[in-house]
């Protein structure tokens, strides 16, 4: 039981490391693609393109399998996880950012810099602001879906919540019962998520 604790502890966590990673990440690719040098641009533009072109299953497999020939020694189960997540999800937060600051009006930002703001300031007072409240439910959404991807951790043998409940279904012959919690459990997080996505969206418009 104690194991089993931990266990779910561990899958809490990584789920909570992945979206604070992500989004961390996301957050320096967009200001890569928006405001480096052409270089950096591209670079920014090449890596988005490239997550968002592969299936994350693959990306996983990338990092526990041949990182480990790269740097000579195991990554490991949980980290190759963690660090695949949020190495793809980020190409998709950075991407529902960028739209929303590009989503303000270039005139606005113009405005505050003509009022004696600098850009770092219009950027934080005007632009941030609007462009947080048009993309907060996106950027919900996105978490449910990588809530939702964590599944995929079985395919490097990382036990996540879904797999967990197929083991016990099998161990304890109750299938049905055990595949029916996991259904609820995964709809009624996904439902809070899509509530408060739902209830940003209201309180927008």
């Amino acid at each position: 039981m104690h194991q089993s604790t931990q266990k779910q502890k561990v899958q809490g966590n990584s789920r909570l490391l992945s979206i604070v990673g992500a989004v961390i990440l996301g957050s320096v690719i967009v200001l890569a693609r928006l405001f480096g040098p052409r270089s950096v641009r591209l670079i920014a533009f090449a890596y988005v393109s490239l997550c968002r072109s592969v299936p994350l299953v693959l990306v996983v497999f990338w990092f526990y399998f041949l990182v480990p020939l790269v740097i000579g020694r195991p990554v490991g189960q949980f980290f190759s996880v963690l660090i695949a997540f949020i190495l793809f999800e980020a190409a998709y937060f950075s991407e529902t950012m960028r739209a929303g600051i590009q989503s303000v009006a270039r005139g606005q930002l113009a405005a505050a810099l003509s009022t004696g703001l600098t850009l770092r300031q219009g950027f934080q007072y005007i632009v941030l602001p609007q462009s947080i409240s048009k993309m907060a439910p996106i950027l919900l959404t996105q978490c449910i879906i990588l809530f939702q991807d964590t599944s995929v951790a079985y395919v490097v043998a990382l036990r996540d919540f879904l797999t967990s409940t197929s083991i016990v279904a099998q161990s304890e012959t109750r299938p049905v019962e055990m595949y029916t919690f996991a259904a609820v459990v995964y709809l009624a997080i996904c439902l809070s998520f899509s509530f408060l996505v739902e209830s940003r969206t209201w309180h927008r418009s």
